[in-house]
């Protein structure tokens, strides 16, 4: 008897379909893929259960004729490439015609399509892949597709999608990494009810870079075109100041599809090089509108990989557009931001050079010449060791002298240490203080921080912040710790709200890093003048602490030269 057995069809197109089709996020991304290549400006998602008990696309894109209603769950049909030299010239977003067919075999689907010009149309109904009816039906010009029950009939993959919470995050994300390249497109994503996502059409893309980053960060983002042979590249990078602690906030797109390419990511992250500090990520999109033919679509099942036939002038064009954008010469040349009234100014950190990596990626600076060998002082300050302070260095060190030689101290990390240690003994034993704004803050956040807010804000009260939703995408800060003073609260809640997507949070368990997170933001600046009251206060606080030699990023507070170390220096000792 024979052990190799051809696979039947059924069984080989769910195969297939587990390929192209992941998770709800997966079906919408290639049903609003077909809604902009029929030209739709007007795109409605709406779903139930996260996208696991129903999917609904509405567009009012050119729609399909009952013949090619009956084709669309065909595998293989599409109308999009005709042989396969027109796979080396792909301009849509879509062009293998496996995505409707994937999910007919998945689902109980639904497609209801009109003609534009045409007072009617066809509905075609089909589950499990079975064709079950196809008749006229009527409704206005365009496409509407209802994927009901994903995976009905593979269990297997069933029970492997997540919470309906995640499966909604990870739709509202792809949403917004897809709405990016086409500004004048409506998208709208809702819930029941309730509208999760909308985001107007607009000629103008910072509009949608506002909902996107955030309007604080679209008033202040730098935009700059690099034209070479064959491809045209529109960046738009964030200054330095804005950085992240993730790198979720980094597009790139090709001829308008979403993409995640290691190489251009990491010309990014060089183009910005030193003005990074090590563990932070820019915010910034790389739009790239490139020759067909120069790159290859048809290399993974999802589309989000390709493969350029020239990727060194790519990551050379990056990596220099970048660094010309974030260029002094480039700010004063650069279009005007969106016109939104002012702020007061926030003090922000200077951030030290510094290497930077991630996974694979390793980037190193230029070594300098060595400095002479230093030695963190011993772990726990002695309190009778006396110091005296000598004064601040650059505004940033605060430089020491003690029995045995001479005490560099990095204040930021000091008064990070401090505020740390202070902010975890209030909330381990319930008793932190919480101070009431006599006017409270506005913060403008991104809609994906919005969502975030509306759904888990609540859980921040235990961490001493309360606000309120004011409409919009603005939230008014009523509350913060007593602890905290000159505090950028806009950047901290933003990226308090990144670090809790995603997750179901136990705030207990998630205390720590919430510390760590108020603790930078609540600390004095690098760069930020101090007097000697003020460096003495801190040294003695700073000499109080359980761990008084590091930040708790593990960064060294203190740097000790003995005097036998700055003897030696001096070739006065050999």
């Amino acid at each position: 008897m024979n052990k190799i057995r051809i696979l039947p069809e059924k069984v080989a197109t769910q195969i297939a379909a587990g390929e192209v089709i992941e998770r709800p996020a997966s079906v919408v991304r290639e049903l609003i893929d077909n809604s902009i290549d029929a030209g739709a400006d007007r795109i409605t998602i709406r779903i139930e259960g996260g996208g696991k008990k129903l999917i609904k696309v509405v567009d009012n894109g050119e729609g399909m004729s009952r013949d090619d209603l009956l084709l669309c769950v065909e595998r293989h049909a599409t109308s999009k490439v005709k042989e396969a030299s027109d796979l080396l010239q792909v301009k849509s977003l879509g062009f293998r015609g496996e995505a409707i067919p994937s999910m007919a075999s998945i689902s109980r689907m639904n497609i209801t399509s009109v003609p534009r010009g045409h007072l009617t149309g066809h509905r075609l109904r089909i589950s499990g892949g079975k064709l079950l009816s196809i008749e006229e039906a009527g409704a206005p010009s365009g496409t509407i597709t209802e994927i009901q029950d994903l995976f009905f009939n593979v269990p297997g993959r069933r029970k492997f999608l997540r919470s309906p919470q995640t499966e909604k995050n990870q739709i509202t994300e792809l949403l917004l990494r897809a709405s990016l390249p086409f500004p004048h497109i409506h998208f709208r994503l809702e819930e029941g009810p309730k509208t999760v996502l909308n985001l107007p059409g607009s000629d103008d893309p910072r509009l949608r870079l506002s909902a996107i980053m955030g309007r604080e960060v679209s008033k202040v983002i730098l935009e700059r075109v690099e034209k070479r042979d064959g491809f045209t590249i529109r960046l738009f990078a964030a200054p330095s100041d804005f950085t992240r602690n993730r790198s979720d906030r980094l597009y790139c797109y090709v001829n308008g599809r979403n993409i995640r390419d290691r190489s251009i990511a990491k010309a990014v992250m060089e183009g910005y090089g030193q003005r990074l500090m090590k563990g932070r990520f820019p915010q910034a999109v790389v739009f790239i509108e490139i020759d067909p033919s120069l790159v290859d679509v048809n290399v993974h099942p999802t589309k989000q990989e390709v493969r350029f036939r020239n990727p060194q002038e790519i990551f050379q064009a990056v990596s220099s557009g970048i660094g010309k954008t974030l260029s002094p010469e480039s700010r004063l040349s650069t279009i005007p931001p969106l016109n939104v009234p002012a702020r007061e100014p926030v003090y922000r950190m200077q951030t030290p050079f510094a290497s930077v990596s991630d996974g694979e990626w390793v980037y190193k600076e230029e070594k300098a010449a060595p400095l002479p060998e230093t030695k963190t002082p011993f772990e726990k300050f002695s309190v009778e060791r006396e110091i005296q302070i000598i004064g601040q260095l650059g505004g940033t060190y605060i430089l020491c002298q003690s029995s045995e030689g001479l005490l560099v101290v990095d204040q930021h990390a000091a008064h990070e240490r401090v505020v740390y240690e202070n902010l975890k003994r209030a909330f381990e034993t319930s008793s932190v203080e919480m101070q009431g704004l006599l006017i409270p803050f506005e913060m403008e956040l991104s809609v994906k921080e919005k969502t975030l807010a509306l759904e888990k804000g609540d859980g921040l009260m235990a961490f001493g912040l309360e606000m309120d939703h004011f409409g919009g995408n603005t939230f008014l800060l009523r509350a913060v710790p007593a602890l905290l003073k000159d505090v950028d609260w806009t950047s901290m809640v933003s990226e308090l709200l990144s670090r809790i997507e995603g997750k179901e949070v136990d705030f207990a368990a998630f205390m720590d890093e919430t510390v760590t997170v108020m603790a930078c933001h609540g600390a004095i600046r690098a760069g930020q003048k101090m007097n000697r009251e003020e460096m003495r206060l801190l040294i003695d606080q700073l000499k109080e602490m359980d761990l008084p030699t590091n930040c708790p990023h593990g960064r060294p507070i203190i740097k000790e030269f003995t005097y036998y170390e700055i003897e030696k220096m001096f070739k006065r000792i050999v």
